[in-house]
């Protein structure tokens, strides 16, 4: 997987107090949309790739999708996750060929990455964290 040499964005489970230190870091722009139940944080990079993550009203990132042109460095989008994410794909790759979307469905961790080269795009998200009547089908 390609990643960026620099580190994106609030992880996975963390706080999303960070997000502005990240996007002038990036030099990208921030949109926020604010919903009943979360806010999405959205940057956009000088380079293509779109972050947005999903805040709850606590104030904690329970999912994390991207797109574009290269992966985000996903050791810091998905923080403590991060060790469970690598070896499921050491796991997945062990056991199937070739290539093709990636799919790991744990009971605490959630990742969907597909797409081909300078046309990525992905979805990380916590099941247990996501707030009451949010369905995973808001999370593009």
């Amino acid at each position: 997987m390609l990643t960026l040499p620099f580190p994106l964005f609030a992880s996975l489970g963390g706080e999303a107090s960070s997000v502005e230190a990240d996007q002038a870091k990036m030099q990208g722009t921030l949109r926020i949309t604010s919903g009943d139940l979360y806010n999405i944080q959205e940057i956009q990079t000088s380079t293509g790739v779109t972050v947005k993550e999903y805040v709850s009203s606590a104030g904690k990132v329970f999912a994390v999708t991207w797109q574009g042109p290269f992966h985000p460095d996903l050791r810091q989008v998905l923080g403590s996750y991060f060790e469970e994410y690598a070896q499921a794909v050491q796991a997945q790759r062990a056991s199937r060929r070739g290539r093709g979307p990636l799919l790991i469905q744990h009971s605490g961790l959630v990742v969907q990455i597909s797409g081909h080269l300078r046309s990525f795009l992905g979805k990380a998200y916590a099941p247990q964290m996501m707030p009451a009547g949010v369905q995973v089908e808001e999370i593009r």
